[in-house]
């Protein structure tokens, strides 16, 4: 299929009050409704009117220090997409779940319920989890090391995968005249030994309706590239520029074929927040006015937290100290640490000028302009080998969502870069993506079916 003839995949990431920082002070803003699961309700049935792909929810096993600054308290997200598939129909979710706190017995069962509930339109986002505080809430003395984090994730994705596969497609029979209700030959104990984790499975939910649900990541680093390679459908990712997004995506695609998939069955989606009005001056204004909002102290910390550069005494309208700046350049050792670097060195802010810079989606692309605008800069990055697609992050809720939908999706489908409608029933469906083999029949000689 040439490129002309492919879709976009638009998600929506929803994160608590909006991506912006400063989002819970603005005047539209709903801050008291994070908690309230009709707000996403509201938010999915729109979404699904629109024909989005998916909705896609962060989360993290810890509350935020910054909280008496920012909304950053949540639902667990799991739990939620039984409520939105509850009042939806086609449209695909994704949750975040951490391999580092989670048992994958525990995890596999969960996601497998919700598939089930929802008819296969749920997608896991992969992750090693990055907050070292996380460790205190599940009796660990301290959080483990990148590189472990990233071993035990590959081997906690090796067994949700056996649990997930435990069941053959065909191994409930449910013949009441013989009463035979299973073929348990057809049912699968992991039995699994490895360095993290020993499991006997099987899982005690049968196969989902998509086989399992999709596998998506985020992480952009060395060992996060690989491990993406090898095992994600679909990538989340941050870029500033046209140029690192195409060199990551060729990279993602190389890799990828280097394992023996096809390049084709894994979608890189980086992150945009738009800020849309009637005029690009506005779109401007607009932005400015949610900046204003910023509580320095948890911007600060924010950028402490990336970097490891404390400038909470410093002048916020001066450069940041070079020699700040070069102390921290041999210790970036997560993409999003680097991507800041590249800021610092392309534009040379004052110190408030980059915490503005972050503050509407945390490294994401944040765009301001008309709807034609935005329209412009999706298609240009999709047309150049940037993107399969975008995770759209409103800056505040319910507002900047709107403004995406309404004003912004008619104008990719006017171009014939977004679908009319569904094509099918699941997520995979949606991304394009073939339904797995399930691993034990692929290994095994083929069994006499009855």
């Amino acid at each position: 299929m040439s490129r002309k003839a492919e879709k976009l995949v638009l998600n929506a990431f929803i994160y608590p009050g909006g991506h912006h920082e400063a989002a819970w002070r603005h005047p539209d803003s709903e801050p008291h409704r994070v908690t309230d699961i009709r707000l996403y309700q509201d938010i999915a049935r729109k979404a699904e009117a629109a024909k989005l792909d998916a909705i896609f929810f962060a989360d993290a096993p810890v509350l935020d220090a910054n909280i008496r600054y920012a909304a950053r308290h949540r639902l667990e997200p799991i739990t939620m997409l039984a409520a939105l598939a509850a009042v939806t129909e086609k449209i695909g979710f994704i949750a975040t779940a951490s391999t580092t706190y989670y048992e994958p017995y525990n995890l596999a069962r969960l996601f497998a319920s919700v598939d089930h509930i929802s008819g296969g339109r749920v997608g896991w986002n992969i992750v090693t989890t990055s907050a070292d505080a996380a460790a205190g809430n599940f009796n660990l003395q301290k959080h483990p090391p990148h590189a472990d984090r990233y071993r035990q994730a590959i081997e906690f994705v090796d067994v949700v995968t056996k649990l997930w596969d435990s069941w053959e497609d065909d191994a409930i029979v449910a013949d009441k005249e013989s009463g035979l209700f299973a073929e348990t030959d057809r049912i699968h104990p992991v039995n699994h030994d490895g360095e993290f984790y020993r499991v006997r499975g099987a899982l005690n939910v049968p196969r989902s309706p998509q086989g399992r649900p999709v596998y998506v990541q985020a992480g952009s680093s060395e060992e996060g590239r690989g491990f993406a390679a090898h095992y994600a459908e679909a990538i989340f990712t941050a870029h500033q520029t046209l140029e690192s997004a195409r060199s990551f995506y060729s990279d993602i695609k190389r890799r990828v074929a280097a394992t023996g998939r096809n390049p084709a069955h894994v979608k890189i989606l980086p992150g945009i927040s738009p800020f849309i009005a009637s005029t690009e001056a506005d779109a401007r204004k607009l932005e400015a006015s949610f900046n204003d909002l910023i509580q320095p102290a948890f911007s600060l910390g924010q950028l402490q937290r990336i970097t490891g550069i404390d400038l909470s005494s410093a002048d916020l309208d001066q450069p940041l100290p070079q020699e700040a700046v070069e102390a921290t350049r041999a210790q970036a050792n997560s993409s999003r640490h680097q991507l800041v670097l590249d800021v610092i060195d392309r534009e040379n802010p004052t110190i408030r000028q980059l915490l503005h810079r972050l503050a509407g989606g945390r490294g994401h692309k944040v765009i301001s302009g008309t709807p034609e605008q935005v329209a412009d800069w999706i298609e240009t990055w999709f047309r150049e080998g940037a993107a399969d697609g975008f995770n759209i992050m409103p800056p505040w809720l319910n507002g900047g969502f709107d403004l995406f939908v309404d004003e912004v999706v008619p104008i990719l489908k006017q171009r014939g870069l977004f679908r009319e409608d569904y094509e099918g029933d699941t997520l995979r469906d949606h991304y394009g993506l073939p339904r797995p083999d399930n691993i034990y029949v692929a290994r095994e000689p083929q069994k006499e079916r009855a």
